[in-house]
């Protein structure tokens, strides 16, 4: 063998203790994490706990914070592997040292503190907020449809769910009848193992069938709206208005209508890839591609999600910048937020550019249609208004940054923090997991930019 190979001393003793700040480069962003979540308030975790009871103390929630930030960013969201992570990886060994937490630490962990991940968003957006990543000159606002931990194959229609429900009852009633007559008195009415876990499947069946009768309820209601806006219109007018008129509204459940058992509050949406059983995620991002605001619904359709994420993006801007009356100059959307009742929203300190026609027909008509010129005609509907504003060179320039920034940042997440799906099942869960998705994708921006003012000799963004 050559005599000139540096070959590694696998038996060395370290002569002096081991700093574990450097096992990792100096460009990772375990170190910014670490020092951020020092800055931010953790009173949202901390609260759960308390000194008293027995047994030992738990982990640190700053450091199971950390570990779950430092997790989710890297795109690894099992907590077994994240287990496996703190216990080989230098990043998160940094984190954790010696107190390596079991995976059902951590799954417990982020279940109980699902709620908390909303606040540690905002705390973590604050940070941002002090690197002057946060403005508010040009938002923009997107969905994206995110699988949910639940299979397509287990939604169930209204009779099927009805006869499972009636068969099980059955099968229970039977059951308790053979019981009794074969231990009599001695067992009370205590059903076995294997029953109380067949009841739970009944409930979960019951769970479905009252999500269905809800939204049968709620589908009536719209519908009795639209009725009575028609006849107030036709009195108004005194005119009989053209068309079909409304069916009448009735609160029975579709017989086509399903529901998911393994995640009732999941629904069937529709993406570029196909079908998938998910949620509707959404988020208004900056100029900066740094998330502002995040929700989860479970409605396939965006045209609903306008109002209350304008409102929260404000919401969440003031409580950053600690400023009253703050103002988003620019809202931009697809065609998904389009609605007259949306536009409708619009105010003098914020404008709406909405397309009217899915986006690539958008960007054709952009190519290809002359700006407009001239004052615009007082004649025009909503849909033309806008038409026209999205043809100005200024509403082309505007809406042309939608595509560079909120689409990247879905692009982002999914690709390289493995978005495209939740672990958890429940809305309340799954709420508390996006802002989790969201709390990484802003903590790695604010690492880009602290690696681009470190190359550029400037300091560091936090001091």
């Amino acid at each position: 063998m050559a005599n000139f190979y540096r070959e590694p001393d696998r038996r060395q003793r370290f002569l002096l203790p081991v700093d574990m700040s450097d096992w990792v480069c100096e460009a990772d962003m375990v170190h910014l994490l670490l020092d951020a979540i020092e800055l931010v308030d953790l009173s949202a975790f901390e609260a759960h706990y308390t000194r008293r009871g027995v047994g030992a103390p738990p982990f640190s929630p700053s450091m199971m914070v950390c570990v779950l930030i430092y997790a989710y960013a890297n795109g690894h969201r099992s907590s077994r592997k994240i287990e496996r992570l703190c216990e080989r990886d230098a990043g998160f060994r940094m984190i954790v040292g010696d107190e390596v937490p079991d995976h059902s630490v951590i799954a417990r962990f982020r279940k109980r503190h699902r709620s908390a991940f909303e606040a540690l968003f905002a705390e973590v957006l604050k940070l941002c907020h002090r690197a002057g990543l946060v403005r508010l000159g040009v938002v923009a606002l997107d969905g994206t449809k995110v699988k949910a931990n639940a299979s397509l194959s287990a939604n169930r229609t209204a009779g099927p769910l009805a006869a499972e429900v009636a068969a099980m009852v059955s099968e229970a009633e039977a059951a308790d009848a053979a019981e009794d007559a074969l231990f009599g008195d001695e067992r009370g009415d205590e059903l076995p193992a294997d029953l109380r876990t067949r009841s739970g499947r009944s409930a979960r069946l019951r769970a479905c069938m009252d999500q269905l009768r809800a939204e049968a309820d709620t589908a009536a209601a719209r519908q009795q709206e639209k009725i009575d806006a028609r006849a107030a219109e036709e009195e108004a007018t005194g005119k009989r208005k053209r068309g079909r008129k409304p069916k009448p509204a009735g609160a029975e459940i579709d017989e086509d209508a399903k529901a998911n058992v393994t995640d009732p509050d999941s629904r069937i949406m529709k993406s570029r890839k196909g079908y998938l059983q998910g949620y509707n995620a959404q988020a208004v991002v900056t100029a900066d591609q740094v998330i502002l605001a995040s929700r989860v619904s479970n409605e396939a359709n965006d045209v609903h999600q306008l109002g209350p994420m304008i409102d929260k993006a404000l919401a969440m801007a003031e409580a950053v910048t600690g400023e009253e009356d703050v103002r988003i100059a620019t809202a931009l959307m697809d065609a998904g937020y389009w609605s007259e009742d949306n536009v409708a929203m619009e105010t003098a300190d914020c404008e709406y550019l909405i397309a009217t026609t899915k986006d690539w027909k958008q960007r054709k008509a952009m190519r290809d249609a002359p700006p407009p010129r001239g004052r615009t005609p007082r004649t025009l509907s909503a849909r033309e208004r806008m038409d026209r504003k999205l043809l100005t060179k200024r509403g082309r320039g505007l809406y042309r940054l939608r595509g560079q920034t909120v689409e990247p940042v879905f692009g982002q997440m999914k690709e390289i923090q493995r978005a495209d799906g939740f672990m958890m099942r429940g809305k309340e869960e799954v709420q508390g997991e996006w802002s989790l998705h969201c709390t990484g994708h802003n903590l790695r921006k604010l690492h880009a930019e602290a690696v681009r003012q470190g190359r550029k000799g400037g300091k560091w963004l936090l001091n």
